[in-house]
């Protein structure tokens, strides 16, 4: 398939998917709805992809919806914002989480409204230092969707989020790092590097054993201890089964790298 709106491709296990509108701050329309959802689709069942890149073209990540995308005036009939959710954010978002791979952004510049939402959902999130994220519904009397409202009071807790959620000021990729919204702030020159060498790593390493690890983070949020240790339990029950298992034993007992396939 060939696309306009991003830019994608896989190579030695990492796929690389770029958000290509940058004259719109990468903000989706339907068009790039579309074409990321048949990127990611082929991320999830090529077999050829063992870690997501997600990054964006030009001087911003993503600010979101493009709102020129949508026909909102005040003698129209208004769009159903509900519609839009669930045909497109909550899929898009849903697709990130449920990747059995890590998954890393990096984001470039201003990742604004569903933008910062969607960078918030990958499993690691690396920003340039000139990059910031903006909790922009509350200026057109929105709420944060595309699961900003789970993510930000698990990542920066209940007072943050709020103040983040209802101000909707910038927060700096410095200021993001310490509140642990990111997991690391760096030098805009280095951005896709640091990204690309992540990336490369976590396509050598044992995928299924990573993606258990991330699933049972996300899980421990709701469950009490002894549903964590069950799910624990269950695990490594289906890790110790793994080539990758009995290729890392095999390698540390050798003396020598493991090659991990990823199953």
């Amino acid at each position: 398939m060939s696309y306009q709106t991003i830019e994608f491709a896989i190579d030695n296990g990492v796929a690389l998917l770029k958000l290509n509108r940058p004259d719109n701050l990468n903000s989706f329309n339907t068009q790039m709805h579309e074409e990321v959802r048949e990127a990611l689709t082929q991320v999830r069942t090529s077999g050829q992809a063992r870690c997501l890149l997600l990054s964006a073209n030009g001087r911003g990540f993503c600010a979101g919806q493009d709102l020129g995308d949508r026909s909102v005036s005040a003698e129209g009939q208004m769009p159903d914002l509900g519609e839009s959710v669930e045909k497109n954010y909550n899929p898009l978002i849903r697709a990130i989480h449920n990747l059995e791979m890590p998954v890393i952004c990096a984001v470039n510049g201003v990742a604004a409204g569903a933008g910062a939402s969607i960078a918030l959902a990958c499993d690691i999130v690396l920003a340039a230092k000139s990059a910031n994220f903006i909790q922009a519904f509350c200026k057109i009397g929105l709420i944060p969707d595309s699961g900003g409202t789970w993510a930000l009071p698990r990542l920066v807790g209940l007072a943050r989020a709020k103040g983040l959620a209802m101000l909707g000021d910038k927060l700096s990729a410095e200021q993001a790092e310490k509140w642990g919204l990111i997991w690391e702030c760096v030098e805009d020159a280095e951005l896709m590097d640091k990204a690309m060498g992540l990336a490369q790593h976590f396509a050598s390493q044992p995928t299924k054993g990573l993606a258990m690890t991330k699933r049972a983070i996300r899980e421990s949020t709701s469950n009490s201890l002894h549903e964590q240790l069950e799910l624990e339990k269950e695990y490594m029950r289906i890790g110790g089964q793994s080539e990758d298992y009995k290729e890392g034993v095999a390698a540390f007992k050798e003396k020598r790298k493991p090659e991990f396939k990823g199953y």
